[in-house]
């Protein structure tokens, strides 16, 4: 293999790219990479099973250990120019870390018996999706974001289709590979586009070609940012291509739509954040209706559901058109208001990453005394058999609602801001009252678990171990410590 490299690329060329500093940027990825491979051989080794846990959990150790050392030590471009290992994108891998690590730990003891046989390639999936985000939160090559796309996208469409024997579970892995691929195809075509009509994939590039006659104009670059944009609007589960999330969340294993919700979400927005110079400024109040047309269908959604799980996924939909309204920030402010959107987009996923993680996840311990717990109707007298799940649901809820006090609220004002500040003081204050439309759905699951008595003969949920109990409560830390003392991040950013 390396033979063949060093006859494509010449031994000095090589020098050059794999450095010192961009083995530094790669290597929570290669940490990743490797857990995984080990994993595999646990597979095909029964006497080697016991090391599955210590594997996982030692490949997220490292790859956030590596994460902390580019925080520390930012090394730019690396890779030739295709990979940026900076601050922001070290922030990022961190939240992607968390994501992957909070959805693994509520998987512990989710699964049925008969799916038990194949818990070490669940894992093995599971860790390469945070390779995939990091790729596409780094890329500075439309090629290297793609490859971060398929690497996200393919493990999860297995993931979906994990529990073999329930039909909603293949049918969710079904709809999210057939969309998912369309949406990869609208990338790739745009991203044809483009090259066609800029001659580079580079995002280096491509900023310096914007402000030229060869972007001005260029319809071929034109239609191909367009087609990308969609193709992200798809990850992210932006109107019009937010219908597949209701059905493929709740359909999906639970902690796999954790991780869906969470880290895809995430990495959608950082890569957007940094390729928006590709959407002309004057779409800016196009995205922002979009972005308050997602939070209507969301909140609106949601509020005529039973089930806590769709109901969820309606209010993530809601969710990633909060962000959107930064993305229009961005694109309306400029350089001007670069930083403090990105600042916003970091500290709301934070946020969310942490409050919609401990709320899926409650529902995937929930979910092991039965199904019908994902029903608001069986949560009912909750607060009674299980206060302290009740307590934990309801901050995560509250926290995603914007009430003060909890890292949602913060969030929100951030973005709020941003969009203000951007030149649209309408969408800012029609944002806000779209999501205190979203407090009827949210109060409503605690009103059901705190003042309205347990359904006869249904007995309580009892269902209890430590890898949730854990990752509960470093939610439920994470959420209280970003909306009281949210310097303690954004003096990091």
């Amino acid at each position: 293999m390396m033979a063949l490299l060093q006859q494509a690329v010449p031994a000095e060329k090589l020098a050059e790219i794999f450095t010192r500093e961009a083995l530094l940027a790669v290597s929570p990825m290669l940490a990743l990479t490797v857990g995984a491979v080990l994993l595999l051989v646990v597979a095909v080794a029964p006497a080697l099973q016991p090391a599955r846990g210590l594997i996982v959990a030692m490949a997220l150790a490292l790859a956030l250990i590596g994460q902390v050392r580019i925080f520390q030590t930012p090394q730019n471009l690396v890779l030739d120019g295709t990979l940026m290992a900076d601050r922001t994108s070290a922030l990022w891998g961190m939240i992607f870390v968390a994501s992957t690590a909070l959805a693994w730990l509520f998987s512990h003891r989710y699964y049925t018996r008969e799916d038990r046989p194949f818990k070490t390639e669940h894992d093995a999936l599971m860790l390469m999706t945070p390779v995939g985000m990091m790729l596409m939160a780094g890329a500075q090559d439309l090629l290297v974001f793609f490859v971060g796309l398929e690497l996200l996208s393919i493990p999860l469409y297995a993931l979906a289709a994990f529990r073999r024997n329930r039909p909603r579970s293949i049918e969710a892995g079904l709809k999210y590979f057939l969309l998912g691929a369309f949406a990869a195809a609208f990338f790739v075509y745009g991203a044809a586009l483009v090259y066609a009509g800029t001659g580079t994939l580079s995002l280096v590039e491509l900023r310096e070609l914007v402000d030229t006659e060869v972007w001005r104009g260029n319809r071929l670059a034109g239609a191909g940012a367009a087609l990308i944009a969609a193709s992200l609007f798809f990850k992210a589960s932006v109107f019009p291509f937010q219908v597949w999330v209701p059905d493929v969340y709740q359909g999906s294993p639970t902690p796999v739509t954790a991780l869906m919700a969470t880290g895809t979400k995430a990495a959608a927005f950082a890569f957007l954040l940094n390729a928006v110079f590709l959407l002309p400024p004057s779409t800016a109040i196009s995205v922002a209706l979009i972005a308050l047309l997602t939070m209507a269908i969301g909140n609106l959604g949601a509020l005529v559901q039973d089930d806590l799980k769709r109901m969820l996924a309606y209010s993530g939909i809601a969710h990633a058109g909060t962000v959107l309204l930064v993305v229009a920030g961005a694109m309306a402010g400029g350089g001007e208001l670069a930083g403090a959107a990105r600042d916003a987009a970091l500290f709301y996923m934070a946020a969310y990453v942490f409050t919609a993680a401990g709320a899926f996840g409650l529902l995937a311990l929930l979910e092991q005394d039965g199904e019908h717990f994902t029903r608001i109707s069986s949560l009912r007298g909750l607060a009674t058999s299980r206060p302290g799940v009740a307590a934990a649901l309801t901050l995560f809820l509250l926290s995603l609602g914007g009430i003060p006090v909890t890292g949602g609220f913060l969030g929100k004002y951030l973005v709020f801001s941003v969009a203000y500040r951007a030149g649209f003081p309408v969408c800012a204050v029609l944002a806000a009252l779209l999501s205190v439309i979203a407090l009827a759905y949210y109060l409503r699951v605690v009103v059901a678990m705190y003042m309205q008595p347990a359904p006869e003969g249904q007995p309580p949920p009892e269902t209890s171990h430590t890898p949730a109990t854990l990752a509960t409560g470093l939610c439920a830390l994470a959420v209280l410590v970003l909306g009281v003392l949210p310097a303690w991040f954004l003096d990091r950013l």
